[in-house]
């Protein structure tokens, strides 16, 4: 996980960086230096020299074609307008916000942001316990009584487990999935099927919203030798021409999902749901224990398994 961390970070820099270095002769850019930049540095700093012209070729790659579909990136109203390039800190993601690198022209009240992915493609890392109500926190509707009813003796064992010895491993739990991962799942499929009944066209549209972020951003995923663009253009904020200049691309609006169509476990898993919502959406739920030792808590590794066709995608090969 570390690695994952440090290999991200060194990515948001890469591609800070290269910005700054591709648009400073095209128009005015200013790079904010604060602790995320810091922190990112230090991080870029550590690699050696040809993996950092890895990172710095993908960064650049992505730029380029970012620079096409995006008028408002080298085109300033007056000298004045300074676009400006900072780092975002992790606490935005919880609240939604998954865009990592925030590129912003306040004179033009505009700005885009870009998630970067270093190799990886999970959307959210969330927990469920005895005390998280996910319906509330995920989708702004309360979980019933009957669902903290029903996980409560799954994570009364496991405080009890813990209180007894903290060293606790999961792996001395013998049937661990059918006594720990199963009834969990099967309580969480029920009420987030409760919920959508409960609350149709909203439960299917809130839970996308907090996968994948309240803001429109790209994705840019750091591959081998290649490098992918997603465009999440829920709000219609991306792409937007600059007076007469318009992008070189169009980028279809994505259509958010209004209902939930069903949600099944993963042939032979016993780990992961699969729920699938109408207008192409199909999410995974892999739920896991997020340390060796015993705890009342579970995670979930939650994927984006399909995405609308509309989804726009563009893969750049990448000479390395």
């Amino acid at each position: 996980m570390a690695s994952q961390t440090v290999n991200g970070k060194a990515f948001e820099y890469a591609l800070l960086t290269e910005f700054y270095e591709r648009l400073k002769n095209l128009t005015s850019v200013s790079i904010t230096k604060n602790e995320p930049y810091k922190t990112a540095k230090g991080f870029f700093d550590e690699f050696r020299e040809n993996e950092q012209d890895t990172f710095r070729i993908t960064a650049s790659a992505s730029i380029n074609f970012l620079i096409d579909i995006e008028p408002r990136l080298s085109n300033k109203i007056s000298k004045d307008d300074i676009l400006v390039l900072e780092l975002v800190s992790d606490k935005a993601g919880q609240t939604g916000d998954v865009r990592d690198v925030l590129i912003i022209r306040s004179l033009q009240n505009w700005e885009i942001g870009i998630s970067a992915k270093n190799n990886h493609r999970a959307v959210k890392h969330s927990r469920l316990s005895q005390r998280i109500n996910f319906g509330e926190k995920w989708l702004g509707v309360s979980c019933s009584q009957n669902y903290f009813q029903e996980i409560k003796p799954v994570f009364d064992m496991l405080t009890n487990l813990r209180a007894k010895d903290k060293s606790t491993k999961w792996t001395s739990i013998k049937n661990m999935h059918q006594i720990v991962y199963v009834p969990v799942l099967n309580a969480f499929k029920k009420e987030l099927l409760r919920l959508d009944k409960e609350n149709p066209n909203l439960v299917a549209e809130n839970l996308v919203q907090y996968l994948i972020g309240n803001r429109d951003f790209y994705k840019v995923i750091k591959g081998k030798k290649k490098v992918e663009i997603q465009a999440y253009n829920l709000h219609g904020t991306l792409n937007l021409p600059f007076e007469k200049v318009k992008p070189k691309a169009k980028i279809p609006k994505l259509k958010l999902p209004t209902r939930l169509i069903e949600i099944v476990y993963q042939e032979n898993s016993t780990t992961t749901l699969l729920v699938s919502l109408n207008e192409g959406w199909q999410i995974s739920f892999r739920i896991h224990n997020a340390s060796s030792r015993v705890e009342p808590s579970l995670k979930f590794d939650i994927n984006l398994v399909s995405a609308p066709h509309t989804l726009f995608t563009n893969h750049i090969f990448v000479n390395r």
